[in-house]
């Protein structure tokens, strides 16, 4: 008999508490060395040159490949300079995007592109884009509100979000063409992984959960980080913990994959767990 085989089993769930244990013992913070601050501007202008350098080596025929909901890679940039059209009239202060549809809204823009040559949709999204940016560093006041399809939302959130639909817009062309994925810089995943979180608690409320949670998010490498996310309301909130991949989170709630896809580490109840993470996927715009 080896010396491994002599040694005493270990006590049934003994695993999972010493890492719940460790889970609660453990602050919120964020992964060492930490990612280097940017402002979401700079976020949203990262995301826009990643974009643009991609679109630039794609072939000829990669812009009619089918990318999303039915639109092909000419049709999905159309999409993107039509929510720039409406960032910009939103920026104005015209109250009607706030209730305009994300898609409905950015439809013409998507079907105008048809019959154009693709650098010429290419450089009307990057001019509009460029026009956000310029109409951002006019409003100066990232903490003022802005509302825009649906969101009210302060304006360097808003860029994050942007920056992050601009990513998964992205990955949405690359994988039509044939293109290896992106994954977002450090510092600008950082502020994705944030913004989730800050509106995981929106998204649950959506979908429906009626009892409370004490969530503690684990979000794993370069650009995540650890935050206590309270769910619902009420005395008894049960505690769950949750540990994935931060560039794996950011895909998820972008839905362009399920929780069953994720290298999940949960402790608490399963179930529960599961309703946060189906949530998650709701907060995707497209």
């Amino acid at each position: 008999m080896t010396a491994a085989e002599q040694r005493p089993a270990l006590p049934d769930g003994l695993r999972d508490r010493v890492l719940g244990a460790s889970l609660r013992a453990r602050a919120a913070g964020r992964p060492e060395p930490a990612a280097p601050e940017i402002t979401p501007e700079e976020a949203f202008s990262r995301a826009v040159d990643a974009l643009y350098g991609m679109l630039g080596v794609l072939q000829e025929e990669d812009w009619g490949r089918l990318a999303l909901r039915g639109l092909d890679v000419q049709g999905l940039v159309g999409h993107l300079t039509g929510v720039e059209e409406d960032m910009h009239r939103a920026l104005a202060g015209d109250q009607q995007m706030a209730h305009a549809s994300h898609v409905g809204s950015t439809q013409a823009a998507a079907d105008r592109q048809a019959g154009r040559q693709p650098a010429q949709t290419r450089a009307e999204w990057r001019r509009a884009a460029g026009r956000t940016l310029d109409l951002v560093r006019a409003a100066g006041d990232t903490d003022a509100e802005v509302a825009v399809h649906g969101m009210r939302l302060p304006l360097g959130t808003l860029l994050v979000i942007r920056a992050f639909e601009l990513w998964i817009h992205d990955n949405d062309i690359r994988q039509a063409a044939g293109l290896p994925p992106s994954v977002p810089d450090p510092s600008t995943l950082s502020l994705m992984t944030q913004a989730a979180a800050r509106l995981l608690p929106q998204a649950v409320a959506r979908s429906g959960l009626s009892e409370p949670a004490s969530v503690h998010l684990i979000l794993t490498g370069p650009g995540g980080g650890t935050w206590d996310i309270p769910i619902g309301h009420g005395p008894a909130a049960a505690e769950v913990a949750i540990v994935t991949d931060a560039v794996d989170f950011c895909r998820l709630v972008a839905n362009r994959v399920t929780p069953d896809h994720l290298s999940l580490h949960i402790t608490g109840d399963p179930d529960r767990a599961a309703t946060v993470l189906t949530a998650a996927a709701t907060l995707a715009l497209d």
